[in-house]
């Protein structure tokens, strides 16, 4: 019979993995995390979290990413940095091909090599990125009380986080390049009977400006090529996200558009595969609960390994 290098592989070192990690070494699994970059995930690039649990003074996302590592450190979680280049989940022993050619076995897997949001990779962007220009309004809405700000997008997600800035906003720009959203009627109602909400239609943005932090967006009309600025003081990108799943086997897993479905143990459809955090098919992407599906998600792989005895 075959032997699997380990009995337990983590893909993926944001909240989700770290925190399954912190749950498997803490049960003496034989367990190693498998990172390309450093461990933290996209908590690496936020700037300031201010709803994590724990820290009421807030807490930068670089800081909390370096608590999460230290924690797992304590308890001794092998790390090792390298790509996945592939993998087979579908039989007993699992297999990990690195991109230098190295490959892995374990008995279980967990999956938590997150998403990303979708950019408008234009210029000024990336060099605000947390100066202004967010991905999410649940995490940095109210870093925004009494500002002007703008949410380029026109879906349900976009429109839905622009009438929740208005909480805090004192005007929010809803830009679109269309002139008719793509949001489900209830919620395109919601927004236009919204007296803070004003939408900019048939407009894309082309630069964002600022030198130090947001002071505003360069728009062009997709009409008549016009082209426009906008003063403001935070640019919402929310044009959906886009899942890390270049190295998964996604005939071997049942997914929506990419992303894994997982039931309530956070167990794949595959047996002895389990995913937590950004990776899967829900509705709330948040620190908090990419780290509680990642304790959720070892506690399945435990009992998985239990069963195999």
């Amino acid at each position: 019979m075959t032997v699997a290098n380990h009995q337990l592989i983590i893909v993926g070192g944001g909240p989700a993995g770290l925190t399954a990690g912190i749950y498997a070494a803490r049960a003496m699994l034989d367990v190693v995390l498998l990172e390309k970059g450093a461990a933290g995930g996209q908590v690496m690039n936020t700037d300031w979290v201010d709803n994590y649990p724990g820290f009421p003074e807030g807490i930068s996302g670089f800081d909390l990413a370096e608590k999460f590592t230290a924690q797992a450190q304590r308890f001794n979680l092998a790390t090792k940095l390298c790509e996945v280049a592939s993998m087979d989940l579908s039989g007993p022993i699992k297999k990990i091909v690195l991109a230098d050619g190295e490959t892995l076995t374990s008995l279980a897997v967990i999956l938590t090599p997150g998403a990303r949001p979708n950019e408008l990779n234009i210029p000024g962007e990336k060099e605000l990125k947390g100066k202004g220009v967010s991905y999410c309004a649940t995490c940095d809405a109210p870093f925004y009380r009494g500002m002007e700000i703008a949410v380029a997008g026109g879906g349900n997600t976009a429109i839905q986080e622009a009438i929740h800035l208005t909480k805090f906003a004192s005007k929010v720009s809803v830009i679109h390049r269309r002139d008719e959203l793509r949001a489900t009627k209830i919620i395109q109602e919601k927004a236009f009977a919204n007296d803070k909400i004003e939408f900019v239609w048939n407009s894309i943005v082309t630069e964002v400006l600022g030198d130090k932090e947001v002071e505003g967006v360069r728009l062009k009309d997709t009409k008549t090529g016009a082209e426009t600025t906008l003063a403001l003081q935070g640019l919402f990108v929310l044009i959906g996200i886009r899942p890390n799943n270049e190295m998964l086997p996604l005939d071997q897993l049942d997914n929506d558009n990419g992303f894994i479905k997982t039931d309530k143990k956070m167990r794949t459809s595959q047996p002895g595969i389990m995913a937590a955090g950004d990776i899967c098919s829900k509705e709330v992407r948040q620190i908090v609960n990419a780290a509680g599906e990642g304790a959720v998600a070892c506690l399945a792989a435990e009992e998985y390994l239990g069963s195999l005895k």
